[in-house]
């Protein structure tokens, strides 16, 4: 939740885009069903959560959309928070020109794989420093809060697999920041 309300700022050749963060979905590691990592599952393509925080961990879905999670404990403890939803603050002509659809700005980041292609996230930003204000992708704070009364606690999305956790509370939305 406390990412919620945060910047995530996206600097590529085309432009520079800024996104405030109003969806999110936490992932708790080895004993969650339905996280990457459950069971200790340790690949190469789940490394980066096992590493440090504040890192990007980038997957595919689906075999054609980019997922963005930050890492959120640190070494040996494999969670994250996968960014589900934002909405421009800056350079919305750059997210319009990648998304390559008509849609109404309060949609043009819904949705995980809408974002990562706003912001032309992909597999290449795995393990980025997302603390780094010096690199291409990065989150940052501009001191806007998000009061808990505003948030939703919502059951995750696309996880039935995972049984009962598929019904945990671990998906934050913050409607007011897109006039929902």
């Amino acid at each position: 939740m406390a990412l919620l309300g945060k910047l995530l700022v996206r600097r590529t050749l085309g432009g520079t885009a800024v996104a405030r963060l109003t969806e999110v979905e936490a992932y708790l590691g080895v004993d969650d069903p339905a996280c990457h990592t459950f069971g200790g599952r340790r690949t190469p393509r789940v490394e980066t959560m096992w590493g440090e925080a504040g890192h990007a961990y980038v997957y595919m879905v689906y075999g054609m959309h980019h997922c963005l999670n930050v890492v959120t404990v640190g070494p040996g403890t494999p969670q994250a928070v996968l960014i589900r939803a934002a909405v421009p603050m800056a350079g919305e002509a750059v997210i319009r020109d990648r998304r390559g659809r008509p849609d109404p700005v309060c949609r043009l980041l819904d949705g995980p794989g809408r974002l990562c292609q706003g912001l032309a996230i992909t597999r290449d930003d795995d393990g980025t420093d997302l603390c780094d204000p010096r690199g291409d992708l990065w989150l940052a704070d501009d001191g806007t809060g998000v009061p808990p009364a505003v948030v939703r606690r919502l059951p995750r999305v696309g996880v039935d697999y995972a049984g009962e956790a598929a019904s945990w509370p671990l998906r934050f939305r913050w409607d007011q920041a897109n006039g929902s």
